[in-house]
């Protein structure tokens, strides 16, 4: 299992706005693609500055591939991302999920 994070900032005033995006495309998009096992967004607040990670998991290298396209390392924006974020990381995180545990 492959775990991919990516890291993005928006104006404090915008962030539920964005959180209600992420929840109407984003995550469908995510979940309708073959591979993916779960996604989470995190957002935490700071200042004016809002922050959301958008955590998934994948079954391999070779679903994100088929997501996301080559390289798997860049992230994937949307045409509404520019109404929402200050800035466009280029890459996100993701590594093989070496250990794990569940809620019993």
């Amino acid at each position: 299992m492959i775990a991919r994070l990516w890291h993005g900032r928006t104006a404090i005033e915008k962030a539920k706005e964005y959180a209600s995006f992420l929840n109407r495309l984003e995550i469908p998009d995510y979940r309708g693609s073959r591979g993916n096992l779960a996604v989470h967004i995190l957002r935490r607040d700071e200042g004016e500055v809002a922050h959301f990670t958008p955590f998934t998991l994948w079954e391999s290298y070779a679903a994100i591939e088929k997501f996301r396209g080559t390289p798997i390392d860049q992230a994937k924006y949307y045409p509404q991302d520019r109404e929402f974020l200050l800035e466009f990381e280029p890459k996100v995180q993701q590594g093989e999920v070496v250990g794990s545990a569940s809620p019993r």
